[in-house]
């Protein structure tokens, strides 16, 4: 790379080392008088990535900008390397360049300490330096003139006038793409009086507001919730500056550089550079040495400082510390660097605390392209037309779009439905909380349902009648539990406290909680019944870990029983190898093992000598003897068939027991059905875990050649899923001619489970470089050697399987990637590319979670509830099958109150749930189609209405639509009033309100046994009732009891009579 003679440039001398070169560049900017504008040049592009997120310690977000190659496949999304490229043009464009004093004679022995001055860069620099850091194939690409940057450029002011034409040409031709929602950038979208616009020099979309043609308002608005973060006065629209662009409008990127540019040159070694600064010393995660390293270095007069930017992290090295001899007592810094070093000159030792415990540091570059989780989430559940809907009224129909109806000549909005031989159903906007889009875990099309026969009504009878039965068991259980006693455990000692300090990573919240919450748990003398839940690799087996080791610290053997010989092997090794330093034995039995051993390990185990006991089913033999068994811990309890379930079920009556599954449990099951099973959720991905990178891709054999042996070169492993047993040896054909010196073994269902179990073991033990398999890798392989995936036919997956086949890899500190393979985009369906797109976009661990979790539910809930569960949710669909779960609890709870049963319920069941009042009016209550021209996000405005429990989620509601769309009509203050209606209708414990002609009916709950009329309420209401004269009667009409009130002309007043029967 050829720079120019007149760039002067800097070799930050003696500074090669380490972290060392961030701090002494970051010196000599604090030195500076006068903006300046700083170029940093690293030798790769991984260092750049490293310098750029040190830099990040000491300014603020706005001085640092990272500029990468255009298309850098590193990035997360492409256009994010276009947009932090033009971000930097923009920046240079901008900058308002100075001279300054000199500053080579100010720069001393000092410019490796980290100060206060350092530390508070963001607030003490005068003026604003501008860091561009980059590496050299990125400044090969040649760039826009500056003079050509203006031209393209723009710039729009508050109090402009602009007409919407002429912005919406300017944006076509500068290349921009007129959407529905913005989203990324070189979009942008309209709606009445409102342009939201998102630049490519920008990593935040703007909202310009007009009155008429003239500019009112420029906010800046966030992708996921669409909306305003904050005001400015003006902004530049920057286009696309890498596309079609003339060769005689380009010039090197040295040109955009002002006068006085320092440059920075750390290419390269400077060997006298160790005469002052060295690196860190590693430490092998053995704190004793560093204990003895500290105190050696404070000896000899250093100062030791170890930067730690978590607090929780910080207060875990302080109690690792002082448990040392030495009781040595460093400084701590609440500051991320990538390298720690020592600096000899000075005397100081500053250490990264990712390297003390030798975890991977995560770099996290900013101004990066958000990801729009909710939009995607949004395009996913969106209504289309044909779609499967399901009414809890009427059955499984499809969805045919918005219709206006007409009630008394006032206009109203509805819903179409299409049933059974064309039959159709208009649903009110105000029972569109009583629809749902149809979700099954299977991908096959549902029974349509006809009206006006009793098929739906008898599905639903049987699946309240079997809920009903499961929850009663549930309670029964729980009853249980409440009233016998177990074995209270210790609190922890010494060694759980060393235990817990040698896990590598750092717990994240979620994980601190469950531990704790399991503690808790193990040290009451009820028996424990904990359900664990997390994604792949969210850290559930260090939870059971520390359980399993606090039950062998009061000398209890712990079972742990797993649904296979290979998970049984990896549980194996990962138990010893966080055990091996303290005085436990672990064991495993199963088929793997001989005869002999496993014999010797059961008479250990009969005797006492055998601490945990790792196993199959076999553990549940009636030859598996313990001798002092404590603690029971399941992985996975729902993949163990009806017998084993049974044992687990008498085991579990007297010991403390511990489930664990990475099958999510669905929300609405969480507080409600298992509130009589103590449930803790893992939803936080370990922070040092590097996210997936993945790419849809086309078969390419040069292509998957060059990933395969990409892999191979590095001297890891390969997964390569395909679903299809018939073929899948002529896929082992088309790979051995790809890549012929690679070994690869095939695994599928249909092999006998000792060849299966052979093969895979083989391949974690190394043999096979390439594993070809179906999605039975899915679950419980754990093989951190292995870090590329190539899914073929990804289009046939839905987004749980892609999710959790792509926790396989990405296992270990290793960069990993998952590749899906799929035809040409043309050819497959909009719900397959809309999966793939999805999953692509999340590549973060536990990101895409969100997406899953509509797939994961169904699958959660089955898992739960049992086989035939599963049959009901595949009829009647995930959300109406939880409507009717909840319904059945309902049921269930008033007649355990009406039997006087009700102190035998959970916490989460006792409470009184919310009448569901339903609304009919002739009023104009509705969204304008000028006003939200999508019907998806019409639809989706409809339900969160409909959802509303209290005034200020209304408030929010309402706030966020005067943001995005504009002040609202007068149609849709009326359907908000209608919203209030409801809410005072349920408080009130009325099922019905009619508001028509002027005249309101209240109509009270139906069942005359409910306990609403044993309770205070509904004396009160009646009371209430009398005092107010002729307006109002009660009346009865078959048993059912009403208001009949007059004068009602709109909702205000029915709002404004109903809160006086409070």
């Amino acid at each position: 790379m050829h720079i120019p003679e007149n760039i002067p440039r800097n070799y930050v001398d003696n500074c090669f080392t380490s972290s060392a070169k961030e701090v002494y560049i970051t010196s000599v900017i604090a030195l500076m008088d006068a903006p300046s504008v700083h170029v940093v040049l690293a030798d790769t592009k991984k260092n750049a990535y490293f310098l750029t997120n040190d830099f990040y310690s000491f300014f603020s977000d706005d001085c640092i900008y990272y500029y990468p190659f255009p298309t850098d496949k590193s990035e997360i999304k492409e256009i994010t390397a276009k947009v932090r490229r033009t971000a930097t043009i923009s920046a240079l464009n901008s900058f308002q360049g100075a001279s300054y004093a000199s500053w080579h004679d100010k720069v001393g022995a000092g410019s490796f300490v980290i100060n206060s001055r350092l530390m508070n860069m963001e607030y003490n620099s005068r003026h604003k330096p501008l860091l561009i850091i980059t590496y050299p194939e990125a400044l090969e690409i040649p760039v826009l003139k500056k003079s050509e940057i203006g031209r393209t450029v723009l710039s729009i002011k508050r109090g402009d006038r602009l007409s919407h034409e002429f912005i919406k040409e300017v944006l076509y031709d500068s290349g921009f793409e007129k959407v529905d929602f913005t989203a990324e950038p070189g979009q942008f979208a309209l709606r009445g009086g409102i342009i939201d616009i998102f630049s490519f020099a920008d990593n935040l979309p703007v909202r310009i507001d007009f009155f008429g043609d003239q500019v009112e308002s420029i906010r800046k608005f966030d992708i996921n919730t669409q909306l305003s973060k904050e005001s400015v006065e003006s902004v530049e629209i920057f286009p696309d500056i890498h596309k079609d662009i003339e060769e005689s409008a380009l010039v090197p990127f040295w040109d955009l550089l002002p006068e006085n540019t320092v440059f920075w040159d750390l290419r390269g070694e400077n060997p006298t550079g160790e005469n002052y600064v060295i690196p860190q010393p590693a430490f092998n995660k053995n704190f004793e040495i560093l204990s003895q390293d500290i105190r050696s270095k404070m000896d000899e007069g250093y100062t030791v400082t170890i930067l730690s930017p978590n607090e929780a992290q910080t207060d875990r090295l302080k109690q690792i510390l002082s448990d040392t001899g030495e009781k040595v007592r460093p400084n701590f810094l609440p500051l991320s660097l990538h390298e720690g070093y020592v600096d000899r000159i000075s005397k100081n030792c500053y250490y990264t605390d990712h390297q003390i415990f030798e975890r991977y540091h995560k770099v996290k570059i900013k101004r990066q392209v958000e990801r729009s989780e909710r939009l995607t989430i949004n395009e996913i559940m969106a209504f289309r037309i044909g779609d499967y809907i399901v009414h809890i009224d009427y059955g499984v129909g499809q969805f045919g779009g918005l219709v206006k109806t007409n009630v008394n000549g006032k206009v109203q909005e509805a819903i179409k439905l299409v049933y059974k031989d064309n039959d159709i159903v208009f649903v009110s906007i105000h029972g569109i909380h009583r629809i749902s889009k149809y979700k099954s875990r299977d991908g096959e099309p549902p029974k349509i349902y006809k009206l006006g026969t009793r098929a739906w009504e008898n599905l639903k009878t049987r699946t309240k009648s079997k809920v009903k039965d499961i929850v009663d068991d549930l309670i029964k259980l729980y009853s249980a539990r409440q009233q016998s006693k177990g074995f209270a455990f210790s609190a922890d000692n010494y060694l759980m406290h060393e235990l817990e300090s040698s896990f590598m990573y750092e717990d994240t919240p979620d994980q601190a909680l469950a531990s704790k919450k399991v503690k808790e748990d193990m040290e009451s003398d009820k028996p424990m019944d904990r359900l664990v839940c997390g994604d792949v690799g969210f850290g559930k087996t260090e939870v059971a870990i520390r359980a399993a080791f606090k039950a062998v610290c009061d000398s209890k053997q712990v079972a742990v029983l797993v649904p296979t010989t290979i998970l049984a092997l990896q549980h194996y090794h990962t138990f010893s190898d966080r055990l091996k330093d303290f005085p436990c034995r672990v064991e495993y039995i199963s088929r793997l093992r001989s005869t002999k051993e496993t014999t010797r390990i059961l008479e250990d185990l009969a005797a006492g000598r055998v601490d945990i006991l790792i196993g199959t089913h076999r553990i549940l033999n009636k030859k598996v003897i313990f001798k002092d068994l404590g603690l029971l811990i399941i992985d996975e309890e729902q993949k163990f068939g009806v017998a084993s379930k049974e044992k687990i079920r008498q085991m579990k009556s007297n010991v403390d027991t511990l489930t664990l599954t990475a099958t999510p449990i669905p929300r609405t099951l969480q507080f409600s059905l298992l509130g009589a099973r103590d449930l803790s959720i893992i939803n936080t991905p370990p922070p040092n875990r590097k996210p997936v990178y993945t790419e849809v891709i086309n078969f390419n054999d040069d292509l998957i050649t060059d990933i395969i042996n990409s892999e191979l070169e590095r001297g890891g492993q390969v997964f390569f899923v395909h679903n299809r047993i018939e073929d899948i040896l002529s896929v082992r054909d088309i790979l051995h001619r790809l890549v012929p010196e690679a070994q690869i073994c095939v695994a599928h269902g249909q092999m006998d489970a000792e060849t299966l179990e052979k093969r895979i073991v083989e391949f974690i033990a190394g043999e096979y470089d390439i594993l070809l398999a179906t999605t039975i890798i899915e679950n419980g392989i754990d093989i951190p050697n292995a870090n590329t995936m190539i899914i073929n036919q990804a289009q046939r997956f839905g987004l749980s399987d892609l999710h959790q086949l792509r926790g396989r890899v990405g296992r270990s500190n290793v960069k990993a990637y998952c590749y899906l393979l799929i035809p040409p985009i043309a050819s497959i369906t909009d719900d397959a590319r809309r999966r793939i797109r999805a999953i692509e976009a999340f590549s973060d661990l536990g990101s895409g979670f969100n997406i899953a979790m509509q797939d994961l539910d169904i699958r959660g809930a089955g898992n739960l509830l049992g086989a035939e569960q599963s049959g009901f949710i595949a009829e009647m669909g995930f959300d109406t099958y939880m409507r009717i779960l909840n319904e059945a609890m309902t049921e269930l709870r008033e007649e355990k109150i009406s039997k006087g049963e009700d102190m035998a319920l959970p916490d989460t069941m006792r409470s009184s749930p919310m009448v569901d009042t339903q609304i009919e009016t002739d009023l104009e209550a509705y969204i304008p189609d000028d006003y939200v021209q999508v019907t998806s996000e019409k639809i989706r405005l409809y339900k969160d209405l409909t959802n509303i429990t209290d005034d200020k989620q209304i408030e929010a509601l309402r706030r966020e639509m005067e943001d995005r769309f504009g002040p609202i009509p007068e149609q849709l203050e009326e359907l908000i009033r209608i919203v209030q209606l409801k809410k005072v209708a349920q408080n009130l414990g009325f099922e019905k309100i009619i508001l028509k002609n002027g005249v309101m009916l209240a109509y009270f709950i139906s069942n005359s046994m409910h306990s609403y009329y044993r309770g205070d309420l509904f004396p009160a209401i009646l009371t209430a009732i009398q005092s107010l004269g002729d307006r109002c009667r009660v009346n009865e009409v078959k048993e059912r009891l009403y208001i009949r009130v007059k004068n009602i002309p709109d909702v205000r007043q029915a709002i404004q009579f109903l809160s006086k029967l409070i």
